[in-house]
């Protein structure tokens, strides 16, 4: 028995070998082989080249197809081998590897838009940034980069048949992005900067509706516009209604229903659409067990099983907004309306020679006039509004024909801030209460 059991520990160990051996030697199949069966020289390399790709010889099949495209330059296979030359850089994976499948796929695009492989080529790109996805909370540059190339392979291959998988994945990058905005907004709430807070909850509810968690960004940002004043209502009641609306079995609908009733505001009807489609989200949504909790810290890639199963994801690129804590003259002029600022074109060639230097004009000079600033492109007159730059205040005014005072008082005021502050007493009234409590001794 003795030497029976130690004879059964070698011829296990030589088994395990050869499994490992003969897995990996393993072969696995390219995806779009030449069926064609001709001993064409061309497609003898192309033949070779693949069975290299097959058994992981990446880099002597890049140079067999390298050795057909430059040899044979109106093979009927040369569309085949450069896309073979993608696909072995793919298969061969890592950072550098990826980049070099990217260029690849996208010149075979490029060259070759009407072949049935380009939607596959658009499918691989971008599941080269699909699998370099980091977590919602980390870098999201990867999880961008994935959402534009999947995106364009549902506007340029509508109809192929990779078209519904880069749905699904649109989906799971959406929702890894829409995590991060809320997270990043959440910060800000907590933190108690409502406009900020506010800025990136509002724009993740217009961008991302299938999110998970949108009815508790909702609830947050109806939160965020109470506590920034009456002035909010019509905003926090906007969001009280569209999460009773398009979220009916959200945990806060009973709450948001009674903020409704408070404010005298009607209690709008649950859509059903949006009910069926939350109850299919609830009801299909995979569930992490306890294995998958403690190993999802040691994971690179984001948790994606709270995403959309259904419904159509957003097609436009999320733009940020600008935040309400922003003046709406400055707001205006950021979203393109009219700015006091304006530019001239200098039609006089002798103007540099002949006109002051706007930049040489002291501070003390413009503020004495209660002119604005010269601009670069004008002359002081244009810039101050007279002919010759006297500090006249009367006659002074701006560049959009405002008054320069008022332009200046406007310009001055403080900033908006989430906090009032308190104000600053004068060193005159600390002296005179103190004379008076001397006094009063």
């Amino acid at each position: 028995m003795l030497f029976a059991r130690n004879r059964i520990h070698p011829i296990i160990v030589v088994t395990v070998m050869l499994l490992i051996v003969a897995g990996g030697c393993r072969r696995h199949k390219y995806e779009n082989p030449i069926s064609k069966d001709t001993q064409q020289p061309d497609k003898v390399l192309f033949d070779k080249a693949i069975n290299d790709i097959e058994r992981g010889r990446y880099e002597v099949a890049r140079l067999t197809l390298n050795t057909l495209i430059n040899t044979y330059d109106t093979s009927e296979f040369l569309a085949k081998a450069k896309l073979a030359i993608a696909d072995s850089w793919f298969r061969e994976g890592g950072t550098h590897a990826w980049a070099q499948a990217e260029a690849e796929y996208k010149d075979f695009i490029l060259f070759y838009p009407t072949m049935e492989e380009a939607a596959e080529s658009q499918e691989k790109v971008c599941d080269i940034h699909y699998k370099q996805m980091e977590k919602a909370d980390r870098d999201r540059q990867q999880a961008i980069r994935a959402e534009d190339e999947c995106r364009q392979l549902l506007v340029q291959f509508p109809n192929s048949k990779f078209a519904p998988d880069a749905q699904q994945k649109l989906r799971n990058i959406q929702e890894v992005l829409a995590s991060g905005e809320f997270k990043t907004g959440m910060f800000y709430h907590n933190k108690g900067s409502y406009p900020a807070a506010n800025n990136r909850l509002q724009s993740l509810v217009d961008q991302y509706p299938l999110f998970s968690g949108a009815d508790e960004a909702l609830w947050q940002l109806a939160d965020g516009y109470t506590r920034m004043g009456d002035r909010f209502e019509d905003k926090a009641a906007g969001a009280y209604a569209r999460i009773v609306k398009d979220y009916p079995l959200s945990n806060h609908v009973e709450e948001a229903t009674q903020k409704l009733q408070a404010m005298n505001r009607p209690v709008p009807q649950a859509d059903p659409v949006a009910y069926a489609r939350m109850k299919y989200e609830l009801e299909n949504r995979d569930k992490a067990g306890v294995l998958s909790h403690v190993m999802g810290v040691f994971k690179h890639s984001p948790d994606t099983r709270a995403a959309a199963k259904s419904g159509t994801p957003a097609m436009a690129a999320n733009r940020p907004t600008i935040p309400l804590s922003v003046p709406a003259a400055l707001a205006g002029a950021q979203a393109g309306g009219a700015s006091d600022v304006s530019v001239q074109t200098v039609t006089d060639s002798t103007a540099l020679d002949t006109k002051p230097d706007a930049r040489q004009n002291l501070p003390a000079a413009g503020a004495a006039g209660g002119g604005a600033p010269a601009i670069a492109g004008t002359t002081p007159g244009a810039a101050t509004g007279t002919e010759t730059g006297s500090g006249d205040r009367s006659s002074t005014t701006d560049v959009s024909g405002k008054p320069a005072d008022s332009a200046a008082a406007a310009t001055n005021l403080p900033p908006p801030t989430n906090h009032q502050q308190a104000p600053k007493k004068k060193k005159k009234d600390k002296e005179k209460k103190k004379a008076d409590t001397a006094q009063s001794q």
